[in-house]
């Protein structure tokens, strides 16, 4: 054997062994590794779009916490002005109230004082009477007189 027959033969024998690789073998690794690839972009790609979609959702999230925040003080300011209208309310009611009862009062005070008064004058009249009947050692007709009595009711 000859070295260039050798030689002739390991260079056939290598250049089919190329032939088959570039055939048969290397298609399905890059075909693999572009799959690899592709899979990597694509999860690259959604985790640019989480992280986009991400910051969209606390942006939505502060504006609503915003909104809810300044809902939450008009309603509590609008509570507050409502507490504050029903105490002034109440407090006028009271007022109004209060003033019924005292002027109910002072109209039965003064009606207790008049009709205290009439007695008052009824039972000096009887005093009278009985003062005038010991001194005149006689008796008085207190309906015959009734006139007199009227008048002496009236000067006390």
């Amino acid at each position: 054997m000859n070295i260039n027959s050798t030689l002739f033969f390991q260079a056939i024998v290598f250049l089919i062994l190329v032939w088959f690789t570039m055939k048969f073998v290397w298609p399905p690794i890059v075909k693999a590794l572009d799959e690899r690839a592709q899979k990597i972009a694509d999860g690259l790609a959604a985790a640019d779009k989480a992280k986009t979609e991400l910051a969209e959702a606390n942006k939505r999230v502060e504006q609503q916490l915003a909104e809810s925040r300044n809902e939450t003080a008009s309603l509590l300011a609008d509570a507050e002005r409502r507490a504050q209208a029903i105490v002034s309310e109440a407090k006028a009611r009271a007022n109004a109230e209060a003033e019924k009862i005292l002027a109910q009062a002072k109209a039965d005070a003064e009606q207790q004082l008049h009709a205290a008064r009439e007695a008052l004058r009824d039972q000096v009249a009887v005093l009278a009477v009985k003062g005038a009947e010991q001194i005149l050692r006689k008796e008085v007709n207190a309906e015959v007189h009734a006139d007199l009595l009227g008048c002496l009711k009236t000067e006390l």
